[in-house]
């Protein structure tokens, strides 16, 4: 058995060592760095406070502890009792410790029904059968190649770093599940192949969340909604984005036609 080297002069050196060992990877390391020093840093410059009125926007003050949590070098409680030393008052970080808990819940919920991974808890709420969605993703969205141009761009951090925000993690879910009509579970499992914290229970019921499967609706979003929280970031030019250039009324017409007629 090959005794694995654990000690480096250099980051360079460590990049250099697991390129060797996994010579078929691709591209440069992501700017997420392991281990517990780096974990430390991280928790040190979360600001609980102001977490929930910009976790949204993808300039906003999120923490990027998941990795670390889903690896196991830092622990959800350990979060949770120092964001409580960062405030004077705990109600100010509710939506902080919320969403610290709902990361607990979606673990507890897939311990007790394991099969609810990857099985639909819920049929679509679409008007579509689990038949009419695609079983596979086109080369366009692997390659980040769309018509979309703000799809493009998280598909393309998504797959150079490792990491993406989470609410665009909800845009790639709703396009894939809504706009391309592809089954849940091929995203899901696209994301575990690249997310650096790709947890399954949080990937995949977020998944059924946005799919319908697990909500009481589908979840869709447009470009209107894009440029208020990232156009700092990525391109949202109505020109370069069309296909999500609509209002929710218009949208809800082209997506779910069936809908209508149900109704």
């Amino acid at each position: 058995m090959q005794v694995l080297k654990t000690q480096f002069d250099t980051y360079e050196d460590l990049v250099s060592y697991v390129k060797n060992l996994a010579p078929w990877s691709e591209g440069e390391p992501s700017f997420i760095r392991g281990g517990r020093k780096s974990a430390e840093i991280n928790l040190l410059r979360i600001n609980p406070i102001t977490y929930a009125s910009t976790r949204n926007y993808g300039d906003g003050d999120i923490t990027r502890l998941s990795p670390y949590i889903h690896h196991g070098i830092i622990s959800l409680n350990e979060v949770r009792n120092f964001a409580l030393t960062k405030c004077s008052d705990p109600s100010q970080i509710i939506k902080f410790i919320q969403e610290l808990g709902w990361r607990d819940y979606w673990q507890r919920i897939i311990s007790v029904n394991p099969e609810w991974a990857w099985q639909d808890i819920e049929s679509y709420k679409t008007g579509f059968l689990v038949n009419d969605y695609a079983d596979d993703l086109p080369d366009d969205i692997i390659k980040g190649t769309t018509d979309t141009s703000s799809i493009n761009a998280f598909i393309k951090e998504l797959i150079e770093t490792g990491y993406i925000h989470n609410h665009a993690r909800m845009y790639l879910a709703s396009y894939i599940v809504h706009f391309r009509r592809i089954k849940w579970q091929v995203g899901a499992k696209w994301f575990l192949k690249h997310l650096l914290d790709g947890d399954i229970a949080s990937n995949n019921l977020s998944w059924q969340w946005v799919a319908s499967t697990f909500s009481n609706k589908p979840y869709i979003f447009n470009l209107e909604n894009v440029d208020k929280y990232f156009a700092k970031c990525v391109d949202t030019s109505p020109l370069n984005n069309q296909s999500i250039n609509d209002t929710y009324e218009a949208l809800t017409l082209r997506l779910f036609p069936k809908l209508k007629e149900i109704s």
